[in-house]
């Protein structure tokens, strides 16, 4: 599973804002911070809003700034709401044509696995991620989790 550009750059974007708390920021200063393009950031700008984590102000001195403090942000809810596609396999999606389907235990395991998975999401708020981790608990940067088949 990876999460889409939209998720990771919508994060992003929270995490500047809640960097600066005392002023509404513009798109263009957080697209000029992290390199994303203006289009693609009204976008997910426009989703925020409308999901309710961030208000905006239109206008010259318009902008934008969170709508409830980091720590009440879970980034589980943040996650669902900017994913278009939680369906990890085809048989949990809308149009489920799955020839296997009522004959397979699979859908049962890997929504469980999501559900574990946005749980521990939840258990983490944007504060959380505005942060950096304790020294003791940072890892090289470059090591992405590995996860290796167990021997038989």
């Amino acid at each position: 599973m990876r999460l889409t550009n939209m998720s990771d750059y919508a994060i992003r974007l929270l995490m500047h804002l809640g960097r600066h708390p005392d002023r509404l920021c513009t798109i263009a200063e957080v697209a000029r911070a992290y390199g994303i393009s203006e289009p693609h950031l009204m976008k997910i700008t426009h989703r925020l809003a409308q999901r309710g984590w961030i208000h905006t102000v239109r206008g010259k001195n318009g902008g934008m700034q969170l709508a409830h403090d980091p720590s009440d942000i879970p980034l589980g809810e943040v996650i669902r709401d900017t994913e278009n596609d939680l369906a990890l396999v085809e048989c949990m999606g809308a149009n489920n044509t799955c020839v296997l389907s009522g004959q397979c235990g699979l859908t049962p395991i890997v929504a469980g696995a999501l559900q574990a998975f946005m749980d521990h999401l939840n258990r983490h708020t944007l504060a959380d991620v505005m942060q950096p981790p304790p020294r003791a608990a940072q890892g090289p940067a470059e090591s992405p989790i590995r996860i290796t088949a167990r021997a038989r």
